[in-house]
């Protein structure tokens, strides 16, 4: 009993709070009754199986992917459906995909100013200088005149990562962000994720990192089916899973 109302108490408080949330793509159910927390300054790694509904869950918390019921709350506000409203939502919620979704046609520096000038109303100056600033800080300073096209695979998602934090959001979303890189170039990208949750930055990551996740996650969370399965501290996790359908997951995945 006291661990329900445990959780009641930080659904309704966290930074990002998800309830009762469902999701359907035809008849397929991919989000089932969805309740989760994060606080501020936590890093959540939610891993699973594919088709678990990982990626899905991450989408939803932007409204790239609209819920069909439930509430999702941001900072104690309600996701808006549509306009400014949204804009600015999306502004405060910083996105990192498997792809780097950057612009071919404009420079790093380009790719990293744009949301800043365009959403926050910075001056060019202003913005040029924070750029400069974070690409620093995720190793890729001197690429800043370069297209998207002359970097590395690795280089071009660290230039996404900052350029999500170009608009200083509350909370970082990162959708499988090492899937789609050589695996030379994954661990500078882990790197940077790293630094960022010592710093304490809010963060929910959709990762088949495991290292990542025992090395940074304040928290796992394992989907399977569209259902949160069990969700532990990461070492809890990973020495002594308390479910079958997780002890299965990680009896494949770490044996390899």
């Amino acid at each position: 009993m006291s661990d329900s109302s445990a959780v009641d108490t930080v659904t309704t408080t966290g930074l990002v709070s998800l309830r009762d949330v469902n999701k359907h793509f035809g008849d397929l159910h991919v989000l089932k009754d969805i309740n989760l927390s994060i606080g501020k300054g936590e890093v959540v790694v939610v891993i699973g199986p594919s088709g678990s509904g990982k990626s899905t869950l991450c989408r939803a918390i932007n409204r790239l992917e609209p819920i069909d019921s439930g509430t999702i709350m941001l900072d104690g506000q309600p996701l808006p459906g549509e306009g400014k409203a949204l804009a600015k939502l999306r502004a405060d919620v910083g996105m990192v995909f498997q792809s780097f979704n950057l612009f071919a046609h404009k420079t790093i520096l380009q790719n990293v100013t744009l949301g800043p000038m365009k959403v926050r109303g910075q001056s060019r100056s202003e913005a040029e200088e924070n750029a400069r600033a974070l690409l620093e800080r995720v190793g890729v300073a001197a690429q800043a005149d370069k297209y998207p096209a002359q970097l590395s695979g690795g280089q071009q998602q660290r230039v996404a990562i900052a350029r999500a934090l170009a608009m200083d959001p509350k909370v970082m979303l990162f959708d499988e962000p090492t899937s789609a890189l050589d695996p030379e170039m994954i661990n500078e990208v882990l790197d940077v994720m790293i630094g960022l949750a010592r710093q304490s930055m809010t963060m929910i990551v959709v990762t088949h990192e495991m290292g990542f996740a025992r090395k940074a996650a304040n928290r796992v969370v394992f989907m399977a089916d569209g259902q949160i399965v069990e969700e532990a501290e990461p070492e809890r996790f990973f020495t002594d899973p308390q479910t079958k359908r997780a002890q299965d997951f990680l009896s494949k995945i770490l044996t390899h």
